[in-house]
């Protein structure tokens, strides 16, 4: 990768290096969704990571937070059009895994297997 230095690849990392920002995305692709809505779709997340990761996927312009003036307030999350195509690049990347992931794991068994000898 010529002058990855400041390609913005960082950026990008940043976010899929965190566990549930896959999740987050996936869950908002087929459209706008409340908070507990979302929530409720990523099992085994707490309150507090799926707030810091909307807030960081808010920060970075992936997500739009609309809030309803309502009691108690009603908050509803959805992609922005780089949200839309970060998760459609995203959507590749675990595409690819599905179909390489047999053979990741025969590579990672054979090396494992050599290097115990």
């Amino acid at each position: 990768m010529p002058d990855h230095e400041d390609c913005g690849l960082r950026l990008a990392l940043d976010r899929l290096g965190e566990q549930w920002t896959v999740m987050a995305l996936a869950g908002l692709v087929p459209g706008p969704r409340r908070y507990r809505e979302l929530e409720r779709s990523l099992t085994g997340i707490s309150q507090r990571m799926m707030t810091l990761t909307l807030r960081r996927l808010e920060r970075d312009g992936h997500v739009r937070r609309h809030v309803e003036p309502t009691v108690p307030p009603s908050v509803t999350y959805e992609l922005t059009e780089l949200g839309r195509s970060f998760a459609d690049q995203v959507a590749a990347l675990v595409a690819w895994t599905r179909v390489r992931k047999q053979e990741i794991e025969a590579s990672q068994a054979r090396f494992d297997a050599e290097t115990r000898r």
